[in-house]
């Protein structure tokens, strides 16, 4: 297996993949020439949301990937299953699982309905789960053909500080349940040479998920990019591969050589960037 750091050749599976960070590794792993499964559920355009599974296609290719397309609600456990499988049959297998995809809701235990506390649960916790049980045997697969075999979610660093939790106790359950799975299936899977991660940015990032929350000045963001490249240098970092770390983006850039991190900046030259929950 050559040392070269690369994804070509690699098949990801990753979610909530029409836009954002999730969008965003896609681009930076086609460049390389891998094998992109785009997993969402959004194929017809959303003057709110833009971006869709198909347009997603068009830019894995045009950036030198391979694109499958799979509209999946990954809260629908056959959906998932279907999506894996013909993941599977259409480039061989699963190298590595991205687990992006999250519902968010930033509001009090009044101001949260049973059906969005639904949602949250639904996508972040059950659906990075289902997804992760899913691949698993293609995970396995790989492992054992001594390839990448590894799970990538994007959740935060576990913490019982209670301020992470009084602002909105339905999110940050539903955030940290994403990071239980890493934190689990690390030790569970440890045995079968798969590894298990986490990331998080330092700083908002600016999707168009955020631009819906009131009150978010996007000019106090980074770009996707900067959790895209964090997440390639994880995701192709020589085995053995470290697993069960929570990795946080600017750090994982500067073990890797990059502290200069303007081009990142949705606006050049800021400072006094938002930050992101649950780091203090």
């Amino acid at each position: 297996m050559s040392t070269e750091r690369s994804l070509k050749g690699q098949t990801l599976f990753i979610t909530g993949a029409s836009r954002g960070i999730g969008l965003a590794i896609a681009l930076k792993a086609a460049a390389d020439g891998a094998n992109i499964a785009l997993v969402a559920k959004t194929v017809d355009p959303n003057p709110k949301l833009p971006g869709t599974l198909h347009s997603a296609a068009e830019a894995v290719r045009a950036a030198g990937g391979q694109a499958l397309v799979l509209q999946t609600d990954i809260r629908e456990d056959d959906q998932v299953a279907r999506a894996a499988a013909q993941t599977i049959e259409h480039f061989g297998g699963i190298d590595i699982l991205v687990n992006n995809a999250s519902a968010i809701s930033l509001t009090p235990t009044p101001a949260t309905p049973m059906k969005r506390f639904d949602l949250m649960f639904g996508v972040n916790v059950r659906g990075t789960y289902a997804c992760t049980q899913a691949c698993l045997p293609a995970l396995i697969a790989s492992a054992k053909a001594g390839r990448a075999a590894r799970v990538l979610t994007l959740s935060p660093p576990l913490s019982m500080k209670p301020h992470w939790f009084g602002p909105h106790v339905a999110y940050t359950m539903a955030k940290y349940g994403m990071s239980m799975c890493t934190l689990g299936h690390a030790e569970e899977f440890k045995r079968l040479g798969i590894a298990v991660n986490s990331l998080w940015p330092r700083t908002a990032i600016a999707t168009a998920a955020l631009q819906m929350i009131p009150g978010v000045d996007t000019a106090l963001c980074r770009q996707p990019e900067i959790m895209a490249d964090a997440a390639w240098f994880i995701l192709t970092a020589p085995a053995p591969a470290a697993s069960g770390q929570f990795y946080i983006d600017d750090e994982v850039l500067a073990a890797n050589g990059i502290t200069d991190l303007d081009g990142y900046s949705v606006v050049p030259g800021t400072t006094n960037f938002l930050p992101d929950f649950f780091l203090d």
